[in-house]
């Protein structure tokens, strides 16, 4: 008789082959893993810095990232959540330029920041001056925003309109 093997809730944060189950937010929970782990493999020693608001359309992916904890401490992520989208965005800009550190620890830091269409709105300023600044080599930052079309964490509709349709 064959034996099955353990299926256990962390599977989809630990298995690095294979079939895996999880939600759109465990999705973005293990992403900054598997870049750690694709950076290890081209020989970068990289960590990770993960920061948004957490009044976010997108709030349950702060909650998936507190159960992660440990799994994102094995790969070298924080996640600190931002009082506030501006906040969260200028922590991160620091963060992409701590490999010019003469005593720096990590060949880079990837980030990754979410929040919602307003607050976008309003820390676009942080976001214009970061980009114009740039990144490490080994570095880079994901935006990520969540709509909220019927304003129920936002004092306006915030939605992703579709590119333009060519026929």
């Amino acid at each position: 008789m064959m034996a099955l093997a353990q299926v256990t809730l962390d599977d989809k944060y630990e298995f690095e082959t294979g079939r895996i189950y999880l939600t759109g937010a465990q999705a973005l929970v293990r992403l900054p893993m598997m870049q750690r782990l694709r950076d290890q493999a081209a020989g970068l020693n990289t960590a990770g810095y993960v920061t948004g608001y957490r009044g976010s359309p997108v709030h349950n992916v702060d909650r998936e990232l507190w159960r992660a904890k440990q799994h994102l401490a094995r790969h070298h992520i924080r996640f600190q959540p931002g009082v506030n989208e501006d906040l969260a965005v200028t922590a991160l800009w620091g963060t992409q330029q701590a490999a010019v550190q003469p005593d720096a620890k990590y060949d880079g830091v990837f980030g990754m920041w979410y929040g919602k269409g307003p607050g976008l709105d309003r820390s676009i300023d942080a976001f214009r001056h970061a980009n114009l600044v740039g990144t490490s080599t080994a570095g880079g930052v994901l935006a990520v925003v969540g709509d909220d079309h019927g304003m129920k964490s936002s004092d306006v509709p915030a939605f992703s309109p579709a590119p333009p349709l060519v026929v």
